[in-house]
């Protein structure tokens, strides 16, 4: 289990804008500056010291909206074609693909994609020798009715629950989807309870479609944190507003406490040592599916609200942005996609803690994951060469000095770790953690999440409600 989230590079907005970005016009690439290099030695890689923005993979960004004045005349055809219905993460699919985040991809994977993803974790381009990273599959299922029903259509409608259309898929290709092989190579498992899989593959069809997708409008959750979700080429066009030199983000999915903030502020020191004169900082909360006992977006973003607020980060050289991913908790493997989706957005620091994207076994009593392994494969993974892995010391609660610090092995009796288990124990039991490990008032956001979830007078838990 994940104790220790991944810092990785990537940009965004910070806390006290109420609006965003105005974005129309087609998006041009910053030149990059590669001035004043030198590198520094890492584990496996040495880190490359450049001004400007990483490019992305593929050499462009690669968003898939229709353009305005095409919108209605899209929605028309889509009355024609087969329909397939999107689950809620289909449609964060959609939105992942459709931003650019999955650059190069054009759409949901066909087969060659889907195998390359499976069995090399990379995606080879057009040019036959260059490889970019891919190691989750992108993909879209169907079941044996509705491939009957498109039957030797070549496009299909994809639409929304209240079935609005949202995209089309064109020159589609339906193939065999082997869940046990996907499964096996994605978590190195296949044992019973991987959340993402009995939310989203146990039950889906025995198909799956791939094809050039277009999405008619920029997909709205209208949840009243819309104007945090920023696309690549938005958070790119921030950083550039900022004059940002470095980008580095912390992925994360769980509150934020002080220790994650001693991460991030003793990096962008390490930036600044190094050379970069502008780093900023994306604080870049996963938003997509999470399994069911993680605090939900809305409270966490309101408790990010509150850390800046309180000081312990400073929103001057941090930028707030919500990736929509869903979330697969397969370890190593998830990683991988976590970075390279960051460096399509302007990424180039990736600091990696214990068992990124990692969980508990959820048959026996362990880790699933070796918590070095997320590190290691980042150091090694094809087509993240361009990407500087800074693997991160270890922060623990310091009792001598009352606040969170980087954990001394000479004196391991003065360190207490808190784990995210005992965390939200504190919270529900609304007991107050130590001093220093967490600014007050972003507690209070924790505290009030867990009492709102406290058991009826017959016993019964409510759902989460948003914050």
């Amino acid at each position: 289990m994940a104790s220790m989230p991944a810092i990785l590079v990537n940009p965004s907005r910070s806390f006290p804008l109420t609006h965003k970005i105005p974005y129309s016009k087609p998006y041009k690439l910053p030149l990059s500056l590669h001035s004043n290099i030198r590198t520094t030695t890492t584990t496996h890689r040495k880190i490359q010291i450049s001004c400007g923005l990483i490019d992305p993979d593929g050499g462009k960004l690669v968003e898939l909206f229709v353009d305005e004045s095409q919108r209605e005349e899209k929605k028309r055809q889509s009355l024609s074609m087969p329909i397939i219905k999107l689950s809620h993460i289909d449609l964060q699919w959609v939105h992942v693909l459709s931003e650019g985040w999955a650059s190069p991809l054009k759409g949901f994977m066909r087969e060659s994609e889907f195998l390359q993803t499976l069995h090399f974790n990379s995606l080879r381009l057009d040019d036959g020798s260059s490889v970019v990273n891919m190691s989750v599959p992108i993909v879209l299922a169907i079941d044996d009715d509705q491939k009957s029903r498109i039957g030797e259509s070549s496009a299909v409608a994809l639409v929304d629950f209240g079935d609005n259309p949202v995209a089309i898929l064109s020159n589609i290709e339906i193939y065999k989807h082997n869940k046990e092989e996907r499964i096996a190579r994605t978590w190195g498992t296949i044992a019973p309870g991987l959340p993402y899989v009995e939310e989203a593959i146990t039950s889906a069809g025995n198909w799956l479609i791939g094809g050039d997708l277009e999405v008619i409008e920029p997909i709205k959750y209208h949840d009243g944190l819309d104007r945090f979700r920023l696309s690549p080429a938005e958070l790119r066009e921030e950083f550039t507003r900022r004059n940002a030199d470095a980008v580095f983000a912390f992925q994360l999915r769980n509150p934020v406490h002080n220790g994650h903030a001693l991460l991030m502020t003793d990096t962008r020191r390490r930036l600044l040592e190094m050379g970069y004169k502008n780093p900023l900082l994306l604080l870049h909360p996963l938003g997509g599916y999470t399994k069911a006992d993680d605090v939900p977006l809305s409270w966490r973003m309101k408790q990010h609200e509150k850390v800046l607020e309180d000081g312990v980060l400073n929103p001057e050289t941090t930028v707030v942005s919500i990736f929509p991913s869903p979330m697969h908790y397969a370890g190593p493997t998830e990683v991988q996609w976590h970075a390279k989706a960051r460096v399509n957005a302007g990424a180039n620091f990736y600091i990696v803690g214990r068992d990124p994207a990692g969980m508990s076994h959820p048959v026996e009593k362990r880790d699933l994951y070796d918590a070095d392994h997320g590190k290691k494969v980042l150091g090694m993974a094809p087509g993240l060469e361009r990407l500087n892995i800074l693997p991160f010391k270890v922060a623990a609660y310091d009792k001598t000095q009352k606040k969170m610090a980087f954990f001394d092995p000479s004196r391991p009796q003065d360190f207490l770790f808190i784990s995210g288990t005992k965390m939200r124990t504190l919270a529900k039991n609304k007991e107050s953690p130590p001093d220093g490990f967490m600014c007050p008032g972003g507690w209070k956001v924790l505290v009030e999440y867990y009492d709102s979830l406290a058991p009826t007078e017959n016993g019964a838990v409510p759902e989460p409600v948003p914050a």
